[in-house]
């Protein structure tokens, strides 16, 4: 029987070489917007399936589309005010579906990593020439309509076999968000080429402080500050990671906009914050501590 994955080497969180984030943060701060589309009527999966309620789920569907109809433009314009950069967790097929969304981001400098085709449409049971394919798809698609080049990954619908990450590091990303391990980057072990964890809060997401832990708006703002000011404390030590996954249809409804924008404005009215994306805080890592972070967990593994 395995003892753990195997995707990563174990490192206490104290004795670790330390961090310094650019002008002296403590903490690098990105939030991560899934941009998704949900078909109606998606093919079938033999792991799991795609909608609660038998096809076709109109409730499922329209409740989930209210993101990219309203609530996205709101979430939008809270980020904005807070002058907050967003890293989009984007189902590339938004990009046929919703190219006015693709543009906004664009002209905002966001940055675009893969969360797969759509959100019901799973890797589970793909061969490796499907999942190479996929992850083509999503390089060739994001290079067409962002002109950006894709540099993370996390699996759609949190899917991937015991191939992807190997095949992402393969192809030439350098991140994934798949791992919910630490409140600091390291490395991933792969078969071939370097890639970096960063850290993707699953406590902060508002898919699990609301439907799964039924937070208020109130309550979800509270956990936000909460979270940063441990991790800015512990950032004066070694620099930490906070990110804020978010869902348009779920924080983009009117009576949660406020408080997520007065946390976002709690946390960017600190000095010690670097406002970073997914892509800036992976390559400081990895050019600056991947190989120092290595070999402190080769020596822990190697300790008596």
């Amino acid at each position: 029987m395995k003892r753990d994955p195997g995707l990563y080497d174990y490192l206490p969180y104290q004795g670790r070489p330390k961090i310094e984030w650019p002008g002296g943060a403590q903490v690098a701060f990105w939030v991560a917007p899934n941009i998704e589309f949900y078909e109606l009527e998606p093919p079938k999966n033999p792991t799991r399936v795609a909608w609660p309620r038998p096809a076709p789920d109109v409730h499922g569907y329209s409740y989930r589309d209210y993101g990219n109809r309203a609530g996205f433009w709101r979430m939008m314009e809270a980020m904005e005010r807070c002058g907050v950069r967003g890293s989009v967790s984007l189902n590339v097929a938004v990009c046929d579906h919703h190219p006015e969304i693709i543009k906004a981001c664009v002209e905002r400098g966001w940055e675009f990593y893969s969360h797969g085709t759509y959100n019901t449409r799973y890797m589970f049971n793909m061969s490796e020439d499907q999942e190479r394919a996929l992850i083509q798809d999503s390089i060739d698609t994001i290079k067409q309509h962002t002109g950006q080049r894709l540099d993370g990954w996390l699996g759609p619908a949190l899917s991937y076999t015991e191939n992807t990450l190997d095949l992402v590091a393969e192809m030439g990303l350098t991140y994934i968000c798949d791992l919910f391990h630490d409140d600091q980057p390291g490395p991933v072990k792969v078969r071939k080429g370097r890639l970096t964890s960063i850290p993707y809060s699953l406590e902060m997401n508002d898919a699990i402080s609301f439907v799964v832990n039924w937070a208020t708006p109130r309550h979800y703002g509270d956990i936000i500050r909460r979270q940063f000011d441990r991790l800015y404390a512990e950032g004066a030590e070694s620099g930490t990671v906070m990110c804020i996954p978010l869902h348009p249809y779920l924080i983009g409804q009117p009576y949660r906009i406020k408080a997520f924008e007065e946390a976002l404005a709690y946390i960017t009215g600190h000095d010690k914050v670097w406002l970073a994306t997914g892509r800036e805080i992976a390559r400081h890592f990895t050019e600056n501590y991947y190989d120092a972070f290595a070999k402190a967990s080769l020596a822990v593994g190697e300790a008596p």
